[in-house]
């Protein structure tokens, strides 16, 4: 996914979603769709979960070349017994030798555990665990309430992502872990902090707090993070917050949602010849026109258009060859 240009302002990412979300179509996607794309995601971040999981039924026939390859990648409930491997995009791929986050450690906890979204690339994996440890010491942040991360063996998910492909995306809640375990039923209905005002303009005073500035610089100066996304919001209040130092802010990139976490992507792997990286993000701290975007009324209240021709989901031939691979593996 790369960034386009000359279809949105500089360093915005709704023209890389647009691209991401509706190749091979004409690049040239209205800023309207992309807000309406990018709001789309947020609302399963915060549905809640179950008690009680129950397995999707069989397909009547996963061969069929039609099948959507989210209703074959989103009834894998193990992963790859391959080599670790991120193959492919962000937003059309899949991971071999994935590795789940355990659900507790000292300083995380995983919520909505019946979606099974808690697998990774072993180096994600080694990551948010590196994190969480990291996070009571250096930002003040007891500790790490884990979102969604990947599937099994990657690829398109039935609800909620168009990215989360390669097992190198992770969200994390806007809210600390509290000082005790959650129990399974807090795990699937709890919702997360929502750090946002109901304007949209701006963070909401009464919750946000110095640490979650810390927690997202932290994240932002570790050299394999490629991008963090927020809500602009909250990209406007790191930019008036940030002082002098604002280098880190290069890679936080607004997108709407994300007002109850924010969104970690990591690099691709040294070595994952198959896997592809975005180009880098915008020079600079994108704390200048480029944000002032996403506060125009345009984006904040567009006009209602009528829906378009819905397109048909990515099958497996949207997807790299291995990913077949990937999905056959024991």
């Amino acid at each position: 996914m790369a960034e386009a240009a000359g279809q949105f302002p500089p360093g915005t990412e709704g023209a890389s979603l647009c691209i991401m979300l509706l190749r091979p179509m004409p690049i040239r996607c209205t800023a309207v769709l992309t807000v309406l794309l990018a709001l789309a995601a947020p609302a399963f971040a915060q549905d809640r979960g179950t008690l009680n999981p129950k397995p999707l039924p069989p397909l009547a026939n996963p061969d069929d070349p039609s099948t959507p390859a989210k209703a074959l990648f989103g009834r894998a409930t193990t992963p790859a017994a391959l080599p670790s491997q991120s193959i492919g995009g962000y937003a059309r791929g899949c991971v071999a030798g994935a590795e789940a986050l355990p659900i507790d450690g000292d300083t995380w906890q995983v919520m909505r555990l019946s979606r099974n979204r808690n697998w990774g690339h072993p180096r994600l994996v080694a990551f948010l665990e590196k994190l969480a440890a990291d996070a009571p010491r250096k930002a003040g942040w007891a500790g790490l309430l884990v979102g969604d991360m990947s599937q099994p063996r990657g690829g398109p998910m039935l609800t909620g992502h168009a990215s989360h492909q390669l097992g190198l995306d992770a969200d994390i809640w806007l809210t600390p872990m509290p000082d005790r375990r959650l129990s399974r039923a807090e795990r699937e209905e709890m919702s997360a902090t929502n750090v946002v005002r109901p304007d949209r303009r701006d963070i909401d005073p009464s919750v946000w707090r110095p640490e979650h500035l810390r927690l997202i610089r932290m994240v932002s100066r570790e050299h394999e993070v490629a991008r963090i996304f927020v809500n602009p919001a909250i990209k406007r209040a790191l930019c008036r917050e940030a002082g002098s130092d604002r280098g880190w802010l290069t890679k936080v990139r607004p997108i709407y949602g994300h007002n109850y976490h924010f969104h970690i992507r990591l690099e691709c792997p040294a070595g994952d010849a198959a896997c592809h990286d975005q180009d880098p993000p915008p020079s600079g701290d994108g704390c200048g026109s480029e944000l002032d975007y996403w506060f125009t009324d345009a984006i904040l209240n567009p006009k209602p258009r009528p829906p378009g021709k819905p397109r048909p989901p990515m099958t497996l031939a949207g997807l790299p060859d291995a990913c077949r691979t990937v999905l056959k593996a024991r």
